[in-house]
């Protein structure tokens, strides 16, 4: 129970921290800069990021955070999670609201609505599904990501949801159970590792339903 509320906690805040970022540099590459060599810049180092191995991401942190810091925390996990968040976040709104049609932004444009309202009251609207999804599974991706924990929040055998502090997560918990000589842990290994893949699996299912909504109601 220590596990799944740690990492639930770190999860929900990458998610919290880094989906908005990710929709606004999103819509900004797609609105603003698209066709630029600052736009395509922006989208290179976002594919290098997206492509990133999540050890070197959880070292980065490990350097920028949990040294400062002077210790491992819940806080420096979730930040970890949320770089590896934000880059599929900023590609699936880049890519939703590029599959807007034009004409919804011309016709929007020609009756003086501004900018920001056009995006936010018609092409979030229409790229609603596309951008759940693409939050849908980026967090199914970190929900089984144990590298970047490892340097960043480690573990905690003691129940705590101080964020300041070491904190308790099933991927790292899975990793020292099946790790240990002991039968009965191993065990408990390979049911925590069956509970994250019925979790990405159920994530995965929701996505697919979310898409075969809007394809149904778009026809």
């Amino acid at each position: 129970l220590n596990a799944l509320a740690g990492s639930l906690m770190m999860c929900l805040l990458a998610v919290l921290m880094a989906a908005p970022i990710g929709i606004a540099a999103g819509t900004y590459l797609a609105e603003y800069v698209n066709h630029s060599w600052i736009g395509e810049s922006i989208r290179f180092v976002n594919d290098i990021l997206l492509s990133a191995p999540s050890i070197v991401l959880g070292l980065f942190i490990y350097t920028l955070v949990v040294e400062p810091l002077g210790g491992f925390s819940g806080w420096a996990g979730a930040i970890a999670l949320g770089f590896i968040v934000l880059p599929v976040v900023v590609r699936t709104t880049d890519e939703m609201i590029r599959l807007v049609p034009s004409q919804m932004r011309e016709a929007a444009l020609s009756l003086g609505i501004p900018q920001w309202k056009v995006n936010t009251q018609i092409l979030y609207r229409a790229a609603l599904p596309g951008i759940l999804t693409g939050i849908l599974l980026a967090l199914a991706r970190i929900s089984g990501e144990t590298a970047p924990l490892l340097f960043t929040a480690f573990s905690s055998q003691y129940w705590s949801l101080d964020l300041t502090q070491p904190m308790s997560n099933v991927p790292v918990v899975v990793f020292q159970y099946a790790a240990s000589p002991y039968e009965s842990w191993q065990q408990l290994a390979w049911a925590g590792a069956f509970m994250l893949t019925m979790f990405v699996l159920v994530l995965g299912i929701c996505a697919r339903l979310i898409l075969l909504r809007n394809r149904i109601a778009n026809e």
